[in-house]
């Protein structure tokens, strides 16, 4: 698999994931929470994204809104967790790029912290 950059382990991965173009990193993240989306929920996607891009609710949405997704389609469910519609998770990608100086490095954390998801997509 040596050219795709995955690999067995969390640290060759994050290596390989450092020596691929920004345009597969966006495609790889984007393609991770789509997935994440479908199998384990878009509650699921936005605490792991939160998590790995070290975002407080109020940067989330900014990244969330500054990367094209529709500002008043942010919201909460019933027990107060942030929701997005899951068609515009794509916009975390063009968003956490433009937001903070290190975009690159918080989608190649995402990636990573998601590691064990690769085995199901």
């Amino acid at each position: 698999m040596g050219a795709t950059g995955l690999s067995a382990d969390r640290t060759e991965y994050r290596a390989r994931l450092g020596e691929q173009p920004d345009p597969q990193i966006d495609s790889w993240a984007a393609e991770m929470m789509r997935d994440v989306a479908i199998r384990r929920g878009v509650v699921r996607v936005i605490e792991d994204f939160r998590a790995a891009a070290k975002l407080n609710e109020r940067e989330f949405e900014r990244v969330f809104a500054s990367g094209g997704g529709p500002p008043a389609m942010l919201g909460h469910d019933a027990q107060g967790r942030l929701l997005v519609p899951a068609v515009a998770l794509w916009a975390l990608v063009p968003g956490i790029r433009s937001q903070v100086p290190d975009g690159r490095d918080r989608l190649i954390e995402y990636l990573v912290a998601s590691f064990d998801e690769l085995v199901y997509v």
